[in-house]
């Protein structure tokens, strides 16, 4: 039997386990665009839980289940994670009140989850995570009437999931053609794998945070050792020999040792090559005009960058998780968007947005951090725009955890949708009316994005590399290039007809002034005689260009 304690840790040790896997299963995605990257999303999904359940004391399977899964419901991110939540709330329901879990309660708490699972999505898909947990289900209620052991059980749910992921590719065709399996198929079998760990071995396993190194952490790390630097300036040279020389290479390495650190030097025939961190960049300059010719050169004072790596860092440390102070609901209608960057931010206050969640593609907002922005709308009924089709589920389980106020989701898939849904609000009908009013003029809008390849890949018979600028017509891959305004250009060719009446180009973080600037001119020149045509800085990532067309 599997006690309170016993399902703890296998909750944990599933938890830990996808951690460990989630950047294999981030490169599961077969789609080009830089996405929510299913291994994160359910991994923070499963660590909510792991996290809640770290001091509980208890000796009830029912109450860890309840707990894990109220803890997975607020944190879950991204539509595999939402899905994973649902699954484990199932799991939950089907153990209410159970103190000790045999294996037909598994197989039959399990069922309820799946269940509920295919409940939730509107058009469920086979090939995907539905079809690992709804196959490993039925193995498990079928190896239930064999043998109530739940080692039994429980492994031959991990054994059927596993065989049921090895089968997505030939249930989803996309899958095949690119080689790989569902990448949220993977993450349920690592996290089934973790639980089995612990329940038929009694091993927890180990945690790790197999996040990859960021820029942040390098500020960071690099600021630590502003103290430790000896000598100022980083110097490279590169010198190209004097046939006639017959000074001995060697002989520079050593005087190069006398004033300086890190020396790196390599040299053939033809050149020599020189690293050294000095006090005189100057002195290496000129013995290095003894050999010959200085063909490169480079100096830099690592004080001053440690100094402004370490200026960059408090900046950064300063930026705090955003938070929603809880307002009473008082007025009619309130809005709740989802959107990133800080120009972003600001056109969907404009538009009549209390709350702007900080999210988007490569970055789904918990259903937490959704709820908190609702309970921090001072209104009756408050409607939310996703704006992404990744954040639509975890949108839409806000709406059982809010009592005081009615929620409403505006199921927007891109940032023109939302923007547009917002313009077509009416304050004197219903929100249920709104939301259809909106999301009908919303699906109205076309939407072109301009981003890079996040992997190399094949679609429509076109081979992508990994860093090409690619441009996306509502949702659909089709342009590469070479240069971002470029395949902006061509895109807006493709989407702007003759009934075109607004086009607005938004810009982000990584474009500059002078590109946007040119895109819009560009646009004006082809468009303007027939449409209104704005240019608004978004400074959202991933996407350089966001082109709404109605």
């Amino acid at each position: 039997m599997i006690n309170g304690e016993i399902l703890k840790n296998a909750i944990i040790s599933g938890a830990h386990n996808i951690s460990v896997q989630k950047n294999h299963i981030n490169d599961l995605n077969i789609f080009p665009v830089p996405d929510g990257d299913t291994g994160t999303n359910m991994s923070m999904t499963v660590m909510a839980a792991a996290k809640a359940l770290e001091d509980y004391d208890g000796e009830t399977a029912g109450e860890v289940a309840d707990i894990a899964a109220k803890a997975m419901l607020r944190g879950a991110r991204g539509n595999s994670g939402v899905i994973t939540s649902i699954l484990f709330r199932g799991f939950a329901q089907g153990l209410k009140d159970v103190e000790e879990v045999n294996g037909k309660n598994i197989a039959a708490a399990l069922g309820i989850g799946v269940e509920a699972a295919y409940k939730a999505v509107a058009k469920p898909t086979e090939g995907t995570i539905l079809t690992v947990a709804r196959m490993s289900y039925e193995a498990g209620l079928e190896a239930s009437h064999e043998n109530s052991d739940p080692v039994f059980v429980w492994q031959a749910i991990v054994d059927k999931a596993n065989e049921a992921l090895a089968i997505t590719p030939e249930l989803l065709p996309v899958l095949k053609k690119a080689g790989v399996v569902d990448a949220g198929g993977k993450g349920l079998c690592s996290i089934f794998e973790g639980m089995l760990c612990c329940i038929k071995d009694g091993v927890i396993v180990e945690y790790e945070d197999s996040q990859p190194l960021t820029m942040e952490s390098f500020d960071s790390a690099a600021a630590e050792f502003d103290d430790d630097i000896e000598f100022t300036y980083c110097t490279e040279i590169i010198v190209g020999r004097d046939p006639a020389c017959e000074l001995d290479p060697d002989d520079l390495r050593s005087f190069l040792q006398t004033i300086g650190d890190c020396v790196v030097m390599v040299n053939d025939e033809e050149i020599i090559k020189v690293h050294v961190h000095t006090e005189t960049p100057n002195v290496v300059l000129e013995k290095g005009l003894t050999y010959g010719q200085l063909l490169a050169v480079k100096v830099e004072n690592m004080k001053e960058q440690h100094k402004n790596a370490k200026e960059n860092s408090k900046k950064k440390s300063k930026k705090k998780k955003e938070t929603f102070a809880f307002a009473a609901p008082e007025e009619e209608f309130g809005f709740v968007a989802v959107a990133a960057g800080e120009g972003m931010k600001t056109l969907f206050h404009d538009l009549g947005c209390t709350n702007v969640v900080s999210g988007g593609q490569s970055m789904n907002p918990s259903t937490d951090d959704i709820l908190e922005a609702v309970l921090g709308t001072p209104a009756k009924n408050v409607l939310v725009l996703p704006n992404n089709k990744n954040i639509i589920l975890a949108a839409e389980q806000v709406i059982p955890l809010v009592e005081d106020r009615k929620v409403v989701i505006v199921p927007t898939r891109t940032i023109p949708q939302g923007m547009t849904a917002l313009l077509n609000f009416d304050p004197d009908i219903s929100a249920e009316s709104n939301a259809q009013l909106m999301m009908d003029a919303a699906k109205a809008v076309g939407t072109g994005l301009v981003t890079f390849a996040a992997r190399n890949s094949e679609f429509g018979g076109r081979k992508i590399k990994e860093g090409d600028i690619i441009a996306l017509r509502n949702g659909k891959l089709t342009i590469t290039e070479k240069h971002a305004v470029k395949a902006l250009v061509k895109l807006a060719k493709d989407m702007v007809t003759r009934d075109t009446s607004f086009i607005t180009l938004i810009y982000g973080e990584d474009v500059s002034e002078e590109d946007a600037n040119k895109a819009y001119e560009e646009l004006r020149d082809k468009f303007g005689s027939r449409a209104d045509i704005s240019l608004v800085k978004g400074d959202q990532p991933i996407y350089y260009f966001i082109l709404s067309v109605e």
